[in-house]
């Protein structure tokens, strides 16, 4: 298992790790198999999606601050109900398969943690499944 450190600086914040989860896998030098993406907070998540235009990802951002509004009628007491909230929408996993030591993402795609309580420092845990010999 291998674990990304990540920063983010707003509150809510799509961060591009694409090219750091390709690394890992070239690092690994395994061919073919499956990476899986792991998010071990309850307000943060990872997601793929578009990444070819930076836009995507803030409209996106926007759009979950219009549709879960910070400040509403929460019962929770730390002021982060909004966060947890997105967090369960995304999700903490992610698999992405791996072909000739490369993700198999779609040629528009990327992957993106999602911050919904910063800014802070997360972890994003990544594992490397080898595919069988046949």
């Amino acid at each position: 298992m291998h674990t990304l450190q990540i920063k983010t600086t707003h509150r809510t914040q799509f961060v591009d790790i694409t090219n750091e989860v390709q690394s890992f896998v070239t690092n690994s030098q395994i061919k073919f198999g499956m990476c899986h993406l792991y998010v071990p907070h309850t307000t943060a998540a990872v997601t793929i999606n578009e990444h070819a235009d930076p836009n995507v990802a803030g409209d996106v951002e926007a759009a979950f601050d219009r549709l879960i509004p910070h400040r509403g009628p929460y019962k929770h007491s730390e002021g982060n109900s909004d966060s947890h909230i997105k967090s369960i929408m995304v999700g903490n996993t992610q698999t992405v398969f791996i072909a000739d030591g490369h993700l198999a993402l779609g040629r528009w795609q990327g992957i993106f943690f999602c911050e919904f309580d910063g800014p802070r420092t997360r972890q994003l845990h990544l594992k490397i499944i080898p595919d069988q010999p046949q």
